[in-house]
């Protein structure tokens, strides 16, 4: 399954599908992404799309028709499933970190 090159997300796809949780399309989602990040990380539309491709590919994503001429996309229960695995990663190396961290202070 094409899952296995999504076993860990990089930082934009991270936040692309913390923005597709609510159906968006292409403009929303780097504008989205800005918004969560705090201006922190921004994408472009070669990056966003050829993203958008791997993630429909490999079934995280849908499109949703909405009668418009655009594409519109959403989060799939699939694409929950990694994010929430993502989501779970980070906190542990967070946690991993923060008694090392102490040590520094």
């Amino acid at each position: 399954m094409p899952r296995k090159s999504l076993q860990t997300l990089s930082e934009p796809m991270y936040y692309v599908l913390l923005a597709l949780t609510k159906e968006l399309y292409g403009t929303e989602i780097m504008s989205e992404v800005k918004r969560i990040s705090k201006g922190r990380m921004s994408i472009g539309p070669g990056t966003l799309y050829t993203m958008l491709d791997k993630f429909y590919t490999a079934g995280l994503i849908k499109r949703v028709n909405s009668g418009l001429a655009t594409k519109s996309y959403i989060i799939t229960d699939e694409g929950k499933k990694v994010l929430k695995e993502e989501y779970e990663r980070l906190k542990a190396l967070i946690s991993d970190g923060e008694s090392v961290m102490e040590v520094l202070k």
